[in-house]
């Protein structure tokens, strides 16, 4: 929804203008952008920080996309893959500066003392001598002069990355490009459209208001775009789906979207580690007929024994949990290095599952949501989550 917003800081003149305009005033300032979604990246933050990597290119801009975790292999066909990083320099310089008014500097060198841990800047004058009252120090600035998150509601959702690079998201100015209703609004520019079904949708029209000077909707920055769109909405099958998702759809597809090579890939190609997988799940699914809901488990065990990666669980949700009969909703607990990770999915409408994940400090959207406990293994936590969510369910219905 684009409509005018205060944005943080000192923005100056752009605080009368919508997020997307002031967007584009920033890009069009910008020469070295850094483009950022979250960890365990979907379709969307990945069609979309493609995308917008492709158009900012195409720009003349030094567009840098980073992704720190790998690709999963669902989405090994989107184009220009290659061009994601896993990691950035974040480091700034530190700067020596010397007043060269009284003396000039004859010759410069420096000496490593390893086992000091010591670096010796030996700076030697034409005549006399340097005082200390002549050296000063600072930091230089940032090789980006523009950071653009994807698809994040808030910037610890980016990981390690953010934990990081702190100075970089607080010293250059941030656009925060989003369609979750827990956002944080933490950039200085907060593009945040609720109605939006993906931050691909929201990133077209982006494109359209980007592309008056030349063309930029190609084949695969359509392709890209109309991959998120189509993952969010669960192939326009999920209740989040608008009349919007379905134009959208369309000027993407006339530009060339490959799509069905895009429901080959994410729909209908499963690896054998996948389906074994996805077999373990099944067999673990609990009714909860009372309270209205199934679940089902999979432990790091499973992954290792089937051989699939961790973003091999996600689709059984979609595609066979939130399937059964008489449920309002269906939820998979996924044991992970890092911690135990819920997802939800409702199963008719009118069911709000975002409210089911901020018990556990989680979010999402009324349809989709999820939650992490970091550190938690399922033997620790699966109990409560299962009993807190019978909790919840017995007094909405009461």
């Amino acid at each position: 929804m684009d409509r005018p917003m205060a944005c943080r800081g000192n923005c100056g003149a752009i605080m009368e203008l919508t997020p997307k305009q002031q967007t584009i005033e920033l890009l069009k300032g910008a020469q070295s952008v850094l483009l950022l979604t979250h960890e365990n990246p979907d379709g969307d933050a990945l069609g979309s920080i493609l995308a917008l990597q492709m158009v900012l290119t195409k720009l003349g801009k030094e567009a840098t996309a980073v992704v720190t975790d790998p690709i999963p292999g669902v989405y090994q066909f989107l184009p220009a893959k290659e061009c994601i990083k896993t990691s950035f320099s974040g480091t700034k310089d530190f700067i020596i500066t010397v007043d060269t008014t009284k003396t000039k500097v004859d010759k410069m060198g420096y000496k490593n003392l390893p086992e000091e841990n010591k670096l010796n800047i030996v700076i030697t004058p034409t005549k006399g001598a340097f005082s200390v009252e002549d050296l000063s120090f600072n930091h230089g600035s940032f090789k980006y002069d523009l950071v653009i998150v994807l698809d994040s509601p808030d910037l610890e959702r980016l990981g390690t990355i953010y934990d990081q690079n702190t100075d970089l998201f607080f010293e250059t100015p941030l656009v925060n490009i989003d369609h979750h209703p827990g956002n944080d609004y933490f950039g200085k520019v907060n593009w945040v459209d609720l109605t939006a079904t993906s931050t691909a949708e929201i990133l077209v029209a982006l494109v359209e208001s980007l592309a008056r000077e030349k063309p930029l909707l190609d084949i695969d920055v359509a392709t890209a775009l109309l991959t998120g769109i189509i993952v969010d909405t669960g192939s326009f099958q999920n209740a989040n789906t608008t009349p919007k998702s379905f134009t959208v759809a369309a000027q993407l597809v006339a530009a060339g979207a490959k799509q069905q090579e895009i429901i080959r890939h994410v729909f209908k190609t499963k690896a054998l580690s996948t389906l074994k997988l996805w077999g373990k799940i099944l067999s673990n699914v609990v009714e909860e007929p009372e309270s209205k809901f199934v679940w089902s488990k999979v432990t790091k065990e499973d992954f290792a024994i089937s051989g699939a990666e961790g973003a091999a669980s996600s689709g059984v949700i979609d595609e066979l949990l939130k399937t059964a009969p008489g449920i309002d909703f269906a939820i998979l607990l996924s044991e992970k290095m890092d911690g135990v990770h819920g997802s939800l999915r409702a199963a008719i409408s009118g069911v709000d599952v975002s409210a089911i994940a901020k018990i556990f400090g989680g979010g999402g959207h009324t349809a989709a949501a999820a939650f992490h406990l970091d550190g938690k293994t399922l033997a620790e936590v699966q109990n409560e989550i299962i009993a807190k969510i019978k909790a919840f369910q017995s007094q909405k219905n009461a």
